[in-house]
């Protein structure tokens, strides 16, 4: 009896020993870490505000409210147009935006979000995640002082609203029209003058008529904007946009000095918010489209003349980058290998499955 005592004595003493010994490690696995990432959009734009919430929201919970991170729309903080900014110099460690504001530092920014005729939204994912986007993106942006991660897409957007008719190329000439990214450098050559205005300013240059048209996303925060209003022709698709990605910007230094636990953790965010961000715009553009026709929205597609002048132009406007900046060409290369062989496949397996859809749709068998 007493030989037993004493190993259950032991055995006991050896498990005080050993929590007393695992909680400071896991403590300092697990430090308390408070962030601040800034968005550059704004509230009301409430699909792409709301990944920045629902990352802060995973994190929180899986590091049971040791890591947490404060979000702060745009304005609150900086502007919009200058979160990365703001990332890079450190004034918070976070930022959530689009990589293509920055193409003014350099061209490159602007694949990783989307250029004129680029990857669709199932290809942007795929590429990021397995074909070698990901990589490829922060190398370059490690020259920034930036780690990013694919945080949201909004799916193929429309070509945006027009106080006139677009029928032809020759109507483009001399129209003032805020558009974003290397798309801005296309329509220069098919005679728009384009204008960089933040996503709370669009409406009030359209309605003072400081510009012409716009683009924005889609039919949901188009209609919550209430572009209808001021200008009434709709067109689509935004051939410079068929899959836009939208990331979470990290300080690298920042970053890196994270436990790799809470490295995985903001991945993961990160992935849950990608996700949740196209599927709120699948889901609700179509009712919202419905709604903006009703209130007078003329929806009318490019004709065939723009859509060819406009992919001639980006071909144009790929050689010059090409030819003088490597960091471009080395990510452009790596997404058209990665579109032809999407194409490939798409056209076989989900085009045809998605345009018999359709026609049932049209003829009212759904």
């Amino acid at each position: 009896m007493n030989r037993r005592h004493f190993f259950r004595q032991a055995a006991t003493a050896g498990a005080v020993a050993a929590t007393a010994l695992a909680a400071p490690a896991i403590a300092q696995e697990s430090p308390k870490i408070t962030w601040r990432m800034t968005s550059s959009f704004t509230k009301n734009t409430d699909i792409l505000w709301a990944a920045s919430t629902d990352i802060a929201a995973s994190v929180k919970e899986a590091s049971d409210g040791a890591f947490t991170i404060n979000t702060f729309a745009a304005g609150e903080i900086v502007p919009g147009l200058q979160a990365a900014d703001a990332v890079s110099n450190g004034t918070v460690e976070m930022a959530h935006t689009c990589s293509y504001y920055y193409i003014g530092k350099d061209p490159t920014f602007a694949l990783g979000t989307a250029v004129p005729f680029g990857l669709n939204a199932r290809q942007t994912n795929s590429w990021f995640t397995i074909g070698g986007g990901n990589e490829l993106l922060n190398e370059f942006l490690a020259g920034h002082g930036l780690y990013a991660l694919p945080a949201g897409n909004t799916g193929a957007q429309m070509g945006g609203w027009y106080r006139k008719e677009i029928n032809t190329v020759a109507d483009l000439n001399g129209l003032k029209m805020r558009i974003a990214g290397l798309a801005g450098q296309v329509m220069q050559k098919l005679g728009v003058t384009p204008q960089q205005i933040a996503g709370g300013d669009v409406y009030a240059a359209l309605e003072k008529g400081t510009i012409d048209a716009t683009e924005f996303v889609g039919p949901y925060d188009d209609q919550k904007l209430g572009f209808v209003k001021v200008a009434k022709y709709y067109y689509y698709p935004a051939w410079w946009e068929g899959g836009p990605a939208v990331h979470a910007f990290f300080n690298l230094e920042k970053f890196n000095a994270l436990p790799k636990s809470y490295q995985r953790i903001l991945k993961d965010a990160c992935a849950n918010a990608n996700q949740n961000m196209l599927a709120r715009y699948d889901a609700h553009n179509a009712k919202a489209l419905r709604q903006l026709v009703s209130e007078g929205a003329v929806l009318k597609p490019f004709t065939q003349e723009i859509l060819e002048a406009s992919y001639k132009a980006s071909q144009e406007v790929y050689a010059d980058l090409n030819g003088k900046n490597a960091a471009f060409k080395k990510i452009y290369d790596s997404q058209q290998a990665f579109k032809k062989d999407g194409y490939l496949w798409n056209q076989i397996a989900e085009y045809s499955y998605d345009t018999f859809m359709m026609t049932q749709q049209r003829k009212g068998t759904l």
